[in-house]
């Protein structure tokens, strides 16, 4: 009766062995599980006594799958499905017909659960592939200098297949509460706007976008700015991404004028075209700090000499996964400001950040 029931367990471990995916190492170690998905570089295998294993594709001898996935061919670009057994230095995937890969050729291997979230992640719906964040900071002084400091921002993206979507506001407000403080309000700004990119060929894109801004303190009452135009990927890779761009914008100012000399105070307009260059900058540093730099020359086409200029650098640094430290600083700078009022401004907020994805 034992020896019955020790070969009914033997059974059936090596049942539960065969059906499940297999990973056999150079160096001899053989793994059991389900593979998750693959990049070509690293493979990942979720098992029931370790978890999910990263491992080396290098390191591989052999792997095979017992049900069906997804493996992009990355010299033709095509995915097929099919349980997949290596053979050689190749892929067989048992599709219809079956696909030998070379497997140096493998760009992405993915479950089909993966493979669904991987097609949701191309072609997201509007309300769907939403990451960004907001960033608050506060401050408050007394006593000696008494004080209150305001900076909220948000950034979102939606990042499809061959486009993306990109929305951003921030504000700052900034006031001198001491008694006979001129002025009082130090800091008034506000800035938003949208941008949408979509790949005209792997490394070229085109963009159009509209930015507002109000600011006080440059007296500023409402700047409006639609524009357009042919940006180039640079570097677009999952840690780094740097594009170039040029492009034509109108732009629509309203100014506040103070009273002065009798003259009451008032407002005064004024509509021209502009050129628009720029340069965007993302980098993961390390696993944890996102970098981010943006620098925009706006060259007035109407009055030689007149130009616009905005640049704005920015770290978040995650603490966990809603939370984040945020450093931001930005300069907006322009040769021709309201009468009174200074050509630079410039902006430097610490605070929280609150990520999202949806």
């Amino acid at each position: 009766m034992r020896r019955q029931w020790l070969s009914a367990t033997i059974f059936f471990v090596l049942s539960i062995a065969a059906y499940a995916d297999q990973v056999t190492l150079k160096n001899g170690d053989h793994l059991t599980g389900t593979v998750v998905k693959s990049d070509g570089k690293t493979l990942t295998l979720k098992t029931d006594a370790l978890g999910s294993v990263d491992i080396q594709f290098d390191a591989i001898q052999s792997f095979s799958t017992d049900t069906p996935v997804y493996v992009q061919n990355g010299a033709d670009k095509k995915i097929y499905s099919g349980a997949v057994s290596t053979q050689d230095d190749s892929v067989v995937v048992a599709s219809q017909p079956p696909v030998t890969i070379a497997r140096a050729n493998i760009a992405a291997l993915r479950s089909p659960a993966e493979q669904t979230a991987f097609d949701k992640l191309q072609n997201p719906g509007l309300l769907q592939g939403w990451t960004g964040g907001a960033n608050l900071g506060f401050a408050v002084t007394g006593g000696n200098t008494e004080t209150e400091n305001l900076d909220i921002a948000f950034n979102a993206a939606r990042t499809g297949l061959r486009d993306k979507l990109s929305l951003y506001t921030n504000a700052v407000y900034a006031k001198n509460n001491a008694p006979g403080a001129t002025p009082s309000t130090s800091a008034n700004l506000v800035q938003g706007g949208a941008r949408y990119d979509h790949d005209l060929t792997p490394r070229v894109f085109g963009f159009v976008g509209a930015d507002f801004l109000t600011n006080e303190l440059q007296d500023v009452n409402l700047r409006s700015v639609f524009g357009g135009g042919i940006g180039f990927h640079l570097i677009k890779n999952p840690a780094t991404s740097l594009d170039l761009f040029a492009g034509v914008n109108y732009t629509h100012e309203s100014d506040y004028v103070p009273a002065a000399n009798g003259i009451p105070s008032g407002t005064t307009t004024m509509s021209f075209a502009a050129g628009t260059f720029g340069e965007e900058l993302t980098h993961k540093l390390g696993k944890s700090t996102v970098i981010s730099e943006k620098g925009y020359f706006f060259p007035d086409f109407q009055q030689s000499g007149e130009y616009r200029a905005t640049f704005n650098f920015g770290t978040v640094t995650k603490l966990n996964k809603w939370f984040g430290w945020q450093n931001s600083f930005g300069d907006i700078y322009v040769t021709n400001p309201p009468a009174g009022t200074k050509d630079n401004d410039l902006i430097f907020a610490t605070g929280i950040n609150v990520s999202f994805t949806h």
